[in-house]
């Protein structure tokens, strides 16, 4: 079996982190449920905890993440702005690049393994 990696890439203000996978994966639930309580249920989370991050997301950028519309005769609901949707986007770029440079390395890495077939990092 060839060299694997795991990549996670967490975004931070200062010492504060405000984005990363698990926020990524709320956001990515919420879009896909259109509730933060589905989202939060869907992801064995709390309502409370996905409604902490989500307020801590919305005053960690310079725009709102998610808007939320309360109760009404259908019920509550909440979406990803449109800055939201720019910002996974950018994420989701960044990632990609990371693991196709990361792509590029691993048979070197490989090489390095017991039971590794790949080139031999000597010859290089």
């Amino acid at each position: 079996m060839p060299a694997e990696y795991d990549v996670r890439v967490r975004i931070r203000d200062g010492e504060t982190p405000v984005f990363g996978p698990g926020r990524l994966t709320l956001l990515r639930a919420i879009d896909a449920t259109g509730s933060i309580s589905a989202a939060a249920r869907g992801m064995n989370m709390s309502y409370r905890r996905a409604w902490l991050l989500v307020e801590a997301m919305n005053h960690e950028f310079r725009e709102p993440l998610v808007t939320r519309h309360i109760g009404g005769v259908s019920g509550g609901g909440a979406q990803l702005t449109p800055f939201a949707q720019n910002l996974v986007a950018h994420y989701d770029t960044l990632v990609k690049e990371i693991r196709s440079l990361l792509d590029a390395h691993v048979p070197t890495f490989d090489a390095y393994l017991k039971d590794g077939k790949a080139v031999d990092p000597n010859d290089e």
